[in-house]
């Protein structure tokens, strides 16, 4: 795994931009400036060496081997188990599952549990406010199991509406699954009242954590949820690197999800055994270079501190939030800067958003338009889509400043022709 040499005591961006390549990349003759963080984040040179590394020196399958090479490998991706697991504060390694993406988490959990404990008349619940992936492996879940699927609606602040949350849970209610912060408008969930209530009930709870793990501290043993999916891309990491979290006790009880090699124990002609958690659910050859270079992107977050990112997006936040309400941009989401996070979703002058991403591209500035991945929610919003400027840890109050005056310019000449 990459040396990280550099320990930063105090957060500053404008150094901490030093370390990522891509950020030197000038865009229409503009240097870029990257506000997509929501969809995936930039990587540091830390991590691209890490992959070097990897495939120059130790490039062998693991588990398996019995020679040098492929027992270092696997000492190194066995070890970035151990430090998921301390990063989010899970009480043991075992309880971390290595998927590709935050989608696979999810679908892993509606097949290998709710495959097994989700019958006709059962309820799930979600709320208004989910990506796709938290959506859809339901639907084909409730579908097939004949199932219904209820949702905690949203308030006008863009927050979710509990004051029926004891008639939305109840008896008939197997499973809870809901978005710790939203992709759309920021908003971060209060989790408590909602996994209380839950478990209450006897239901589990399963939150998408993709949008919050990688932007705040989060510990899974307080939180109390059973299961907890994320992806290694939108936290510095590489791409195809997934985390399911889920209890020692519940994944113990679940079928496997997939089959093959190195998920069993033993496989006869008739009938096959299979390891223990999380073996039985990484079937076939894993992502061994991805997986290893997402434990260098954790420990990079780690020598920042993870206190230290959440306090540089809420100044950012607070920054980029004033700033486009300012130039009358229309802002979904809580106003409360300790409610929400760097993500901010917006209508301004009724430009389309795909035109404005269009225009804002012209001055080397990557933001995000359209739905999203969460058409409900924009149904509920009124809109047929919106502009997502998502910040991070190399954000600056520079950055902003270029993205308010690209969205002037762009509402002059679509306004005015000029």
């Amino acid at each position: 795994m990459a040396n990280l040499q550099r320990n930063t005591p105090t957060f500053d961006s404008a150094k901490i931009r030093n370390d990522f390549p891509i950020l030197k990349r000038i865009i229409n003759g503009k240097p870029l400036v990257y506000l997509d963080n929501a969809a995936t984040s930039q990587k540091p040179q830390a991590v691209i060496d890490t992959l070097t590394t990897y495939y120059e020196t130790t490039n062998a399958n693991i588990h398996r081997g019995i020679y040098k090479i492929s027992e270092e490998a696997t000492a190194a991706y066995e070890e970035v188990r151990s430090i998921v697991a301390n990063f989010i504060g899970a009480k043991e390694p075992e309880n971390i599952i290595f998927t590709r993406n935050t989608t696979e988490s999810i679908n892993l959990i509606a097949y290998a549990w709710g495959r097994e404990n989700i019958e006709t008349g059962d309820e799930i619940l979600l709320t208004e406010m989910e990506h796709h992936s938290n959506i859809v492996p339901w639907q084909i879940l409730a579908e097939e199991r004949q199932a219904t699927i209820k949702y905690i609606p949203i308030n006008e602040d863009g927050e979710l509406d509990l004051s029926d949350l004891n008639t939305l849970i109840n008896k008939k209610t197997r499973l809870v699954s809901f978005v710790h912060m939203s992709n759309v408008l920021g908003t971060i969930n209060s989790t408590e009242e909602i996994i209380e209530r839950a478990h209450q009930a006897g239901a589990i709870v399963v939150l998408d954590a993709a949008q919050s793990v990688p932007h705040m501290p989060i510990n899974v043993t307080n939180l109390d949820c059973d299961f907890l999916a994320f992806s290694s891309h939108k936290m510095l990491g590489p791409t195809g690197i997934g985390v399911l979290y889920g209890k020692t006790a519940t994944l113990q009880e679940m079928s496997p999800f997939l089959g093959g090699g190195e998920m069993i124990d033993e496989v006869h002609l008739q009938a096959s055994t299979y390891k223990k958690a999380p073996w039985r659910y990484e079937a076939g050859t894993p992502n061994i270079a991805d997986t290893i270079a997402f434990g260098t992107a954790i420990q990079y977050l780690e020598n920042l501190g993870m206190d230290n990112v959440r306090a540089h997006e809420k100044e950012l936040t607070t920054y980029a939030l004033d700033s486009l309400t300012k130039i009358g941009a229309r802002v979904f989401g809580p106003t409360n800067i300790e409610e929400r996070g760097g993500v901010l979703s917006f209508w301004y002058q009724d430009i389309h958003p795909h035109d404005l991403a269009t225009a804002l591209d012209t001055d080397g500035i990557a933001v995000r338009a359209g739905h999203h991945c969460a058409q409900p929610l924009m149904n509920v919003l009124k809109v047929p889509a919106t502009t997502r400027a998502s910040l991070y840890i190399y954000t600056t109050k520079q950055d902003i400043d270029m993205l308010i005056t690209s969205l002037m310019k762009a509402g002059k000449f679509f306004n005015n022709g000029t």
